[in-house]
């Protein structure tokens, strides 16, 4: 489509950044550097960019009714203060796998905040296999595990009708669906939706938008597709000027753009040279479509 237009806002050179998150209050996008230990909050209006460092892996960050921020830090669901710099634990998983570390999380319509794991490459691209599992932290604090066997956990999403959760492993190459309690935020009926092609890369984070459709960041493959879950059709390509695009929601004037984060862990000198933006970033406009807001975290 020749009305997209694709922007780099933030050329922050992350390692690995990922989990943007629009909150409308402030007019902000936040997002993590998953290996740099940083949750940072990119002002829309001055463009400007705060972080907060924290003491291990950071690899999902929330909004939270009680103000500020939940993440994920390490194998801890943590409470953030972002003015006092201030990181809370609120409840630990997988303390008998110490080479685990969460991966992407998001919140869900009744603010429970979903998390999964994956285990740390022991050499590069060498990894423990299966070790991860999906979590969600309830917003009275209890932890449920829903299911292990897992790879690398990734994107996550639910339906504008709340009754369909979406869900990638990575290493399967396949997004998947589930049907939601939402009273209970239990998980059945697990199904694959769409199956990536080769030249798309590895499926890795996931939003949904306004007409239930969904969008998925393709590490590697350099692009985001959107696809119909209904049908499994693959609907639209978005190619991005960096190979390693991570994930992505929308954000901005009625959600109308769409932020997509990007990584350069793993480029070298010469890769780094054709893609400079590798681990910034972008902003894509003109998509037509429009996002939900994200769910805040209720504890």
């Amino acid at each position: 489509m020749s009305s997209v237009n694709v922007t780099c806002v933030a050329p922050e050179g992350c390692r690995i950044g990922e989990s943007p998150v629009w909150e409308e209050a402030s007019g902000s996008l936040l997002f993590v550097d998953i290996t740099s230990r940083k949750v940072n909050r990119w002002d829309s209006l001055t463009g400007l960019v705060r972080s907060l460092t924290v003491d291990a892996p950071v690899s999902s960050v929330a909004l939270r009714r009680a103000g500020g921020y939940v993440a994920t830090v390490g194998t801890r669901f943590c409470g953030l203060g972002w003015e006092e710099q201030a990181v809370t634990p609120l409840a630990a998983v997988d303390g008998d796998k110490p080479n685990n570390r969460f991966n992407d999380g998001k919140v869900d319509p009744a603010g429970r905040f979903f998390a999964g794991t994956m285990a740390e490459e022991t050499a590069p691209a060498v990894l423990e296999r299966r070790q991860g599992s999906l979590y969600a932290l309830y917003p009275d604090g209890q932890v449920v595990k829903f299911f292990d066997q897992v790879d690398i956990s990734n994107g996550l999403d639910w339906s504008p009708d709340h009754q369909t959760f979406y869900y990638i492993d990575s290493l399967s190459y396949s997004v998947d669906a589930f049907d939601y309690d939402l009273s209970t935020g239990q998980l059945s009926k697990r199904r694959p939706v769409y199956h990536l092609e080769e030249e798309e890369g590895i499926p890795d984070g996931m939003c949904i938008d306004a007409d239930g459709k969904l969008w998925v960041a393709c590490y590697n493959g350099g692009r985001v597709i959107r696809l119909d879950p209904v049908t499994g059709k693959r609907l639209q390509t978005v190619k991005m000027p960096v190979d390693k695009t991570t994930s992505c929601c929308f954000g901005g004037a009625d959600y109308s753009d769409l932020y997509v984060t990007s990584a350069r862990d793993g480029m070298d000198a010469a890769w780094l040279a054709k893609q400079p933006q590798a681990g910034g970033v972008f902003k894509v406009s003109g998509l037509g479509v429009k996002g939900i807001a994200p769910n805040s975290f209720a504890g």
